[in-house]
């Protein structure tokens, strides 16, 4: 048997302890230390989790094989980097960075350095995505919801690369063909990004996807429609459920196909222990991650593209406000 993989969790805030605990707890991992420019906190969750604790992250250069980078965005490619430079594998956070350049030059950087780099798409663990994926060949229509109550946490970015981000990723995977065009609309209302989005794909196979995202609804809602021919089918994220319909054999009425209709439960399972623990799996066994780089890379770009769409309908929208004619949307560039 190998050697544990030495690891450290590079950012300990609310969501980082978690990445800390169940990197604690990997079997084939050693957690060996954790990283936070709040002193506090970093000592706080090393003490829990029998770590190290430092303030700079470049301290355990040396010390380890892979680390989980779960810090705002706008440091993801900071972060890292100095990491991939060092020899150190990544799993960042999504979405991989908040601009295309920085993003590519992290998947550039990666197979330089012969390094794993894993983007944390948390939702493609889920037990009910892993199940989707045996059940859709061939999508034609999607509609994807992905609505919250409003948090402050999260919002160094806008709803697209909070929330709708998880949508993109996932649709991309399961369509598997080019995004040749989209339409966005949406806004801010609360914090002073976009808190709503609604977007319209269109894949180059001829699959259209609808997807909204909000991070001010007054519920928390996650599902998602799926229609292929001969099949329909919905997923309900927060419950762990597939339901399909399909037609069946002989009919209900003269010239109308019986529907068969199956309801599935699935475990959810622990996602992100699933995430790390496949991370870790591709950098000891030299094996792709499940969520590469170029998938991040890939979902990141579709989410800038809704933001710059989304931003152009705002911009004709305050313009028509003004009282400029409907034809002039291309002078607003």
């Amino acid at each position: 048997m190998s050697a544990p993989l030495k690891m450290a969790v590079i950012g300990v805030g609310h969501f980082g302890q978690f990445h800390a605990e169940k990197v604690a707890n990997l079997e084939n991992a050693q957690l060996v230390a954790v990283a936070d420019s709040n002193s506090k906190q970093a000592r706080k969750i090393a003490r829990k989790r029998n770590a190290e604790a430092v303030t700079d992250f470049r301290d355990l250069f040396g010390e380890i094989d892979a680390a989980c980078i779960v810090v705002p965005t706008r440091y993801h490619y900071e972060i890292a980097s100095e990491c991939l430079e060092n020899g150190v594998h990544v799993l960042v956070e999504k979405p991989i960075t908040d601009d295309l350049d920085s993003a590519r030059k992290l998947v550039a950087l990666s197979a330089e350095r012969d390094c794993v780099l894993q983007v944390g798409h948390l939702v493609r663990f889920s037990g009910v995505v892993e199940a989707l994926r045996h059940q859709v060949k061939r999508p034609l229509y999607i509609d994807s919801v992905r609505i919250a109550p409003f948090k402050p946490r999260g919002t160094d970015v806008n709803v697209i690369l909070d929330l709708m981000v998880h949508d993109l990723d996932l649709i991309l995977s399961l369509v598997d063909s080019p995004l040749i065009s989209l339409d966005a609309a949406g806004a801010p209302v609360i914090s002073p990004s976009e808190d709503i989005a609604s977007a319209r794909l269109k894949f180059a196979n001829g699959c259209i996807a609808n997807i909204t995202a909000s991070r001010i609804s007054l519920k928390t809602e996650r599902k998602m429609r799926i229609f292929e021919p001969d099949i329909y089918v919905t997923v309900d994220f927060d419950a762990q459920r597939i339901r399909t319909l399909r037609k069946g054999t002989g009919s209900m009425l003269p010239g109308i196909p019986k529907i068969d209709s199956k309801e599935q439960q699935y475990d959810e399972g622990d996602a992100l222990e699933k995430e790390i623990a496949s991370f870790v799996d591709a950098v000891s066994n030299k094996r792709p991650p499940i969520v590469s780089g170029e998938d991040g890379v890939k979902a990141l770009e579709a989410a800038l593209q809704v933001t710059d769409s989304l931003r152009d309908h705002l911009e004709f929208v305050r313009r028509a406000d003004e009282g400029f004619p409907e034809g002039s949307r291309s002078d607003a560039h």
